[in-house]
Order: C-alpha cells, then sequence, then structure tokens
C-alpha cells in the first residue's frame, strides 16, 4: 500500500510556505492550496480520492498544517493562511523537507501534552482524522465556506446598498446617521454620522465606503483625508482591506483621526451587534450561527 512518508509531507509543507511568505498579509487557503497543487507532481495515490470525502493530497496538506499552527508557524484566520515570523525562521532553519515536518510535528506534540483535549493523530492514508487534528480540519473548512459565501455576497452587493449597510452598522453601535450621499458624485464622502441626534456635539464623523475588491493605497487615503476638517474624524471602510502603506499612514496621523475598517473587521463589528439589528437592517445581511464542536485552544 502506498504511503504518506514525513518527507513527502514536508516537501508539501515547504512548497506551501514558499508559496506563502511572498504574501505577508496571506493568501485565501483555497488559493495557496490550488498553488500548491500545480507546482507539485502528485502521484495516482496522492490524486485519489479518500473516503471521507475530498481529494487525498488535500487532506494530508490541511493535517500537516494543523502541526504549523500548534508550532506557532502558520495563523488561519477567516480563510486566510499567513506564515508567521517564526515561520519564516523555521523555513530558513529547516531546509531539508523531513527536518522541517518532523520539527512541526515536534511542536504540535510538545502542545498536545498540555491540551486539555483528548488529541489524536490522523490516518492520512485513510484519509479520516480523529481526535483534535479532525476538530481542527472541519472548524478551518467550515470557517473558509462561510466566509467566502459572506465575501462573494458583499462583493456582488450594489454600491449603494453596501452604502446602507454601512450606516446600519453605526446606527446601531450608537451614532446618529446625518447623511447619506444619493447616487452619483459624492465628493469623497458617503457618509456624515453625529454622536449625537442633533449633531450638536463634536466630532463630526465622515465616512468613505467602497466595496472594490483591490486594497487601497496610501494616495486613496490621503485624498480622503483631504475632505476631513481639523475636528472631523474619519472612518474608511473598502471591502478589499488597505495595502500596508496605507494602513501605517492611518496610523501615524495626528491632526486627522482616521479608523480603516476592511471586510473581515467590518463582518466581525457587525456580528458582534448583530442582536441590535431591526428586520430591515438584519435582511441586508442575514447571518446565521451554527454551532459544533471546535478544536481546543
Amino acid at each position: 500500500m502506498p504511503e504518506v512518508t514525513r518527507r513527502r509531507t514536508g516537501e508539501f509543507l515547504r512548497k506551501l510556505f514558499e508559496i506563502l511568505i511572498p504574501h505577508p498579509e496571506g493568501l485565501q487557503a483555497g488559493d495557496a492550496l490550488k498553488q500548491l497543487e500545480k507546482s507539485m507532481t502528485l502521484s495516482e495515490f496522492e490524486k485519489g480520492r479518500v473516503e471521507s470525502g475530498g481529494v487525498r493530497f488535500i487532506k494530508i496538506v490541511r493535517w500537516a498544517t494543523v502541526d504549523c499552527v500548534k508550532a506557532g508557524w502558520l495563523v488561519k484566520s477567516h480563510g486566510i493562511w499567513t506564515v508567521t515570523e517564526e515561520g519564516k525562521k523555521a523555513f530558513a532553519q529547516y531546509s531539508d523537507p523531513e527536518a522541517f515536518a518532523k520539527r512541526a510535528y515536534q511542536l504540535y506534540a510538545e502542545w498536545r501534552k498540555t491540551s486539555p483535549t483528548d488529541a489524536v493523530d490522523v490516518d492520512v492514508l485513510s484519509g479520516n482524522p480523529v481526535g483534535e487534528k479532525a476538530a481542527s480540519i472541519t472548524y478551518e473548512e467550515a470557517e473558509e465556506q462561510a466566509w467566502g459565501e459572506i465575501e462573494r455576497y458583499l462583493h456582488t452587493m450594489p454600491p449603494y446598498e453596501f452604502q446602507e449597510l454601512v450606516a446600519s452598522l453605526l446606527r446601531i453601535m450608537g451614532y446618529y446617521i446625518g447623511w447619506i450621499a444619493p447616487p452619483g458624485k459624492d465628493g469623497g464622502v458617503d457618509i456624515v454620522a453625529f454622536s449625537d441626534p442633533l449633531g450638536t456635539r463634536p466630532p463630526r464623523i465622515k465616512v468613505q465606503v467602497k466595496r472594490q475588491e483591490g486594497k487601497v493605497n496610501v494616495d486613496g487615503l490621503r485624498s480622503f483625508m483631504a475632505v476631513l476638517a481639523h475636528d472631523d474624524v474619519g472612518i474608511f471602510v473598502n471591502a478589499g482591506g488597505f495595502t500596508k502603506d496605507a494602513e501605517d499612514e492611518a496610523r501615524m496621523q495626528q491632526a486627522r483621526r482616521v479608523t480603516l475598517i476592511d471586510l473581515e473587521r467590518f463582518v466581525d463589528l457587525w456580528i458582534e451587534h448583530y442582536d441590535k439589528l431591526d428586520a430591515t437592517g438584519k435582511r441586508r445581511l442575514q447571518l446565521q450561527p451554527i454551532y459544533f464542536l471546535a478544536p481546543g485552544a
């Protein structure tokens, strides 16, 4: 019977890290796995399907990345995989694939000794993981699927509906919406909000809302800051997020206070305040929690 060796697992892991490292902000797990599959020559065994469903190659890689997460080399969040600084050091230190996979498993085993759960390794030949790793894999796949659906929904939402969605969030967070830009040119401001219903108490909050998939760079941020008066506070919402230089610029601002909200933070805030929404607000982005056994901390 063909076997999944530690060396082969290490080859998969090192190639995965090679793909991820040039992306400090991470990659979608699905995109990373597709790139990995294209860059490796898979055996017929690795291409085969497992009893639990799915391609064996994908199961092997997901199983092995659990070790990397517990080792502190890899972070998985909302379907995004990101190599940590410790992961980069390990990638440089353990150039031999077998040594790389072995060290990841050693660190996983050390974590397992302190875990309150009954962690059990996975049977990669059958593709049926059990115990802690099973929970980790189930959790990450569920999160990736759910997050992917939310992203697709929001990215395809008409721009002015997305603008109304942002206004709904601000309302349930306790802000009073004084103005929402009608269709057409908005002069760089889509929403004006206040902390009191009459708008008599500063600051005035100016909000720009973009639903673009690409990241807003520092020039885009500066264009928005140019419309902020001295006492204004700015909120910039962009579904595609922001470049690092834009985030640094916002963080270092002293004269103009600006908060950047990407899609991940927006959805987190929406979930946090969801119960306060009225029926109309909830219909704009309806979410339903589903509970299942999650991996141990």
